[in-house]
């Protein structure tokens, strides 16, 4: 009997350690950042371009816009990813876009996370320096809890996906300015 007290005790203490925890941390924050060797009007031309997204997010299945229209205020895209064989879906808003500046947008997988991101172009002495900041929330008491748990999983997956940027961005053999003759 001595042992299920100690055993519920810990347990409970457990449950309350984890649920704390999203109050505390009800969010999280990270940031990215790669340099490339490469203009800025290069680099954002890659970064939008549909054909290539899936070569640097890591498992994107599918997008469909919903509404809007693309790479503006307002658009609203669907985003399916695979992930080891689990499907998530994340809804993307577009909530401003400064053409070879800036762009923010608001992710949200349904009932999971809400997510506030950042990627913002510099040229520094020739060089493009894109930087992603993103501030993630769980929706609920439980998700709350969980994203605090994640930072580093996340960090990890942003710089990834940061540094898959990077290389399809150096390698780039598009030409998205022709002259026209």
């Amino acid at each position: 009997m001595k042992y299920l007290k100690y055993s519920l005790a810990a347990i409970a203490l457990i449950v309350i350690i984890f649920v704390a925890r999203g109050f505390i941390s009800p969010s999280i924050s990270y940031s990215s950042e790669i340099i490339v060797e490469k203009s800025v009007e290069e680099a954002w031309a890659v970064m939008s371009d549909e054909s290539k997204i899936s070569k640097w997010l890591k498992g994107i299945k599918e997008m469909e816009l919903i509404s809007g229209e693309k790479g503006t205020i307002g658009a609203v895209t669907e985003y399916t990813f695979d992930q080891n064989g689990q499907e998530s879906v994340i809804v993307e808003t577009i909530t401003s876009v400064n053409k070879n500046q800036d762009i923010s947008m608001n992710f949200v997988m349904e009932n999971v996370m809400h997510m506030d991101y950042h990627l913002e172009f510099k040229n520094k002495q020739g060089k493009t320096h894109i930087t992603s900041s993103t501030t993630t929330k769980g929706l609920g008491l439980f998700m709350r809890s969980m994203v605090s748990f994640m930072t580093s999983a996340m960090q990890t997956q942003e710089d990834e996906n940061m540094n898959n940027l990077k290389t399809l961005i150096e390698e780039n053999t598009t030409n998205y300015f022709p002259i026209e003759e």
